[in-house]
């Protein structure tokens, strides 16, 4: 990637912490020659235990950085806890006042059409953190699509906390998962979304749990096809993006861990600079 350039016109990813670097890695497998910025607020992670007011203040005051300090003409929250908390007042009342020119994506709308295309007998099992299990959210887009389908929510408050300090791979993290992931199987699910960013990195063990027939909905990917299919309908938007094949990451909170985990994340070795949110 080359420098980045405070010129640069470009596309930024939030997330709460490292999840969305899963998404991010994804976007730019796909879309390797547009401008980013990531920023990940672990200053103030996680967010799924939060109360919805404070998550809508957190995400405004990224969503207000990333367009005032860094350019951003279009924002992927790839945090699933702040795109069912606070994308919808961000899209209806603070874009039409603030940044009525730019846009504002979430990820749980695109995971919700992949698990209603992909089920067979309509059964879909969504693994979150508490926010976005009680926002019903997932459930929500999937009965607007399809209101045959039964969704089977499970909130997994220890899954963000396992990832962030690098215990993914403990036999602790193995009984956790059984144990959040076997009421699901029991309902018979056929399609299962991983409904946090952070649990894309989880995903071998979640397969080795729940068998090879079961469909996992991992979001990266699939935000990814989404994201250049928007612009390719939206040329204002993407024309209006800086085509410079850059990356920034930026975090609130710059620890050895973050630059670590962070890499491991993305796939290849990550620089990464701390702002203050306000």
């Amino acid at each position: 990637m080359k420098k980045y350039s405070a010129e640069n016109k470009s596309i930024g990813v939030f997330d709460s912490g490292f999840g969305g670097l899963d998404i991010l890695r994804e976007i730019v497998r796909e879309l390797p020659e547009y401008s980013y910025v990531y920023l990940g607020d672990t200053a103030r992670t996680p967010y799924g235990t939060r109360s919805q007011e404070i998550v809508y203040g957190f995400t405004r005051q990224a969503v207000d950085y990333l367009f005032g300090n860094k350019n951003c003409q279009l924002i992927i929250l790839a945090c699933n806890t702040a795109s069912s908390e606070a994308l919808r007042k961000i899209q209806q009342e603070y874009l039409p006042k603030n940044n009525a020119e730019k846009r504002v994506l979430g990820v749980l709308i695109p995971a919700a059409e992949e698990a209603v295309e992909r089920t067979k007998n309509h059964r879909i099992g969504v693994i979150a953190t508490e926010g976005t299990v009680n926002s019903e959210a997932f459930a929500r887009e999937i009965q607007k699509l399809n209101n045959k389908t039964k969704i089977f929510q499970k909130a997994c408050p220890l899954l963000v906390p396992i990832v962030e300090s690098g215990e993914q791979n403990s036999k602790a993290s193995d009984l956790i998962l059984k144990d959040y992931l076997n009421p699901l199987m029991k309902k018979n699910i056929d399609t299962l979304i991983l409904g946090c960013t952070h649990y894309g990195i989880l995903e071998k063990k979640i397969r080795k749990t729940i068998g090879v027939k079961v469909n996992i909905i991992n979001e990266g990917k699939i935000v990814a096809k989404k994201l250049k299919d928007y612009l390719r309908r939206r040329p204002e938007i993407e024309n209006n993006i800086s085509k410079s094949s850059t990356v920034e990451f930026l975090t609130t909170d710059l620890t050895d861990r973050f630059q670590i985990l962070g890499s491991k994340f993305f796939g290849r070795k990550i620089i990464t600079e701390k702002v203050e949110l306000k």
